[in-house]
């Protein structure tokens, strides 16, 4: 196999490699394993009684809301929140700092619920007697809007002997929702509290089809870590996670941002998901409090983020970072995003950050790079000589693959010397694409002119028709291939990838139209200098 087909192949192996990434990351979310042991039950830690608790869960949760309650209004510096007088349900949030993806005039809404919508946070007790998301609570007030130097706000709800408490803070998308539980009875209770997301299994608004990201639960424990689980997988009875554990959290995610609760360890809690029907789904936590004695009174607290997917969030609960979906290379896209974001906190624009993260990881290549320029110009000098041997064996395949071997061995040439560079530079490539497909950071982030998103697509397809162009001048620089068919091939793949590079981020577009300019200048001055050197060789 000589060098032309080589390059051509890993040409096709690299789009196929992109295509098949983005349709099993859209079509078959990352496996879950199987756990026979309950973390919660080796800890040594007390685990809630699973039959009747789930049981009378699965009851309550068979439905939505039955009646409609009154919504009370919380602002604070970061969020707009609507509280549902039945249940307490979180039925609407708003990110004050995010913008709408089809409307940058309005903040974004990330849980909501209305006709065509549903994405809510419920809570409720377990117990005789106790209120569930469906029972109806009374507030003192219809609205509470952050203090100007406070730093909490606390909602209090009421029903029957239980008061709910929710909590917000100044500068965090952070609500600690709780209950305080007055045992007015004779007798001891044992209750328990379940914490779930409901969420329909549409795609967020924005979203491309074409460029697929995971929307749907996700459950994280430290023995099994980060699993997805997705709707398919619930619909039909097919999910495998722990189901027992005494830490980690679950979470609904989509595109940049993610609604989790969030636990905290030690506890003994029961993870679950369920079809509500009508493609609506649930993944929540089923937490038991100690034994209220007569007259005595229990709480339990359990923060729920509602807010943008970020590294960051690792501060906040372990793992909860992993809710940015780096895909399988996190590895390397990790590091990238990082070095990334210091640079951009240097120059202040995610544009220039992403041309100069491309100017560096240049010269890192450079080395490998110069080998395979070298090579490939080596290839473009002695294309003559290849097509007279082409020609004096074209009807002896034996003899032109030995009389091939002869000239690479004796211009010391190494047809495959071109590859490395471009199979190792592509990880990276898929990696940053992750990254900057994935990461709120560059959510509507500007870089010149036209480009006002960096994480969508050229409104213009500029940027993708400079980077065929730049596709074609560097075809031009490598060695012809001598059969006619390989020759239109490599002719028409810089039309064939700027197309499937219309739909691709205009940050990913940059950093490759970035990229083929430094590679052909690089390549243009050693096959310079190659044939130079070859001439001088002739002269003497």
């Amino acid at each position: 196999m000589d060098f032309q087909r080589i390059f051509l192949f890993l040409i096709f192996s690299f789009s196929a490699i992109l295509l098949w990434d983005g349709w099993q990351r859209y079509q078959h979310p990352v496996p879950v394993a199987q756990t026979a042991v309950s973390p919660a039950a080796s800890a040594g830690v007390e685990t809630p009684k699973p039959a009747a608790t789930l049981a009378t869960h699965s009851e309550n949760v068979a439905g939505q809301v039955s009646a409609q309650g009154k919504k009370i209004i919380v602002r604070t510096d970061s969020l707009l929140v609507e509280i549902n007088t039945i249940g307490g349900d979180i039925q609407h949030v708003e990110l004050l700092q995010h913008h709408d993806a089809e409307d940058k005039t309005k903040p974004l809404v990330l849980l909501q619920k209305h006709e065509k919508h549903l994405y809510v946070a419920q809570t409720g007790l377990i117990g005789e007697g106790l209120p569930s998301h469906h029972d109806q609570f009374i507030s003192d007030a219809d609205e509470y809007n952050l203090a100007q130097g406070a730093d909490t706000l606390s909602v209090r709800l009421t029903a029957k002997n239980v008061t709910k408490v929710l909590t917000f803070h100044r500068g965090k998308y952070l609500i600690d929702v709780g209950y305080e539980i007055v045992n007015t009875g004779a007798s001891p209770i044992s209750p328990s509290a379940y914490f779930q997301l409901v969420r329909d299994d549409s795609v967020p608004a924005g979203d491309s089809k074409l460029v697929p990201t995971y929307t749907g639960p996700a459950i994280y424990t430290d023995l099994e870590k980060f699993q997805k689980v997705d709707f398919s997988s619930i619909e039909n009875n097919k999910t495998s996670y722990p189901k027992m554990a005494d830490n980690g959290w679950v979470a609904m995610l989509q595109h940049y941002f993610v609604a989790a609760w969030l636990p905290a360890d030690k506890l003994a809690r029961e993870y679950y998901t369920k079809s509500l029907g009508n493609q609506q789904y649930s993944v929540g936590a089923i937490l038991s409090l100690n034994t209220i004695a007569p007259n005595q009174k229990g709480n339990i607290t359990v923060p729920l983020y509602v807010g943008p997917a970020s590294a960051k969030l690792n501060d906040i609960a372990p793992g909860l970072g992993l809710t940015v979906d780096y895909g399988w290379l996190t590895i390397i896209a990790t590091p990238l995003f990082w070095m990334l974001t210091f640079i951009q906190g240097w120059v202040q624009n995610w544009g220039l950050a992403i041309i100069i993260l491309t100017v560096l990881i240049k010269l890192v290549f450079f080395p490998l790079s110069a080998a395979s320029y070298r090579s490939m110009g080596k290839m473009r000098v002695v294309a003559p000589k290849l097509e007279k041997i082409k020609q004096q064996y074209s009807d002896d395949r034996e003899k032109l693959n030995r009389a091939m071997m002869d000239l690479y061995k004796t211009e010391k040439i190494n047809p495959l010397g071109g590859c490395l560079p471009v199979l190792i530079q592509i990880p990276v490539f898929i990696s940053l694409y992750w990254a900057i497909l994935s990461s709120v950071e560059l959510r509507h982030a500007p870089f010149v002119g036209w480009i006002s998103d960096l994480s969508a697509a050229d409104p213009y397809f500029i940027l993708p028709a400079i980077m065929g162009l730049s596709m074609l001048l560097q075809s031009k620089l490598n060695p012809v291939p001598p059969d006619p068919l390989q020759a239109k091939l490599m002719q028409l793949m810089p039309i064939v990838f700027s197309v499937v590079f219309f739909f691709f981020p205009a940050g990913l577009v940059l950093y490759s139209v970035v990229n083929n300019v430094l590679s052909i200048a690089q390549q243009w001055y050693i096959t310079r200098g190659l044939e130079n050197e070859q001439k001088g060789v002739a002269k003497a």
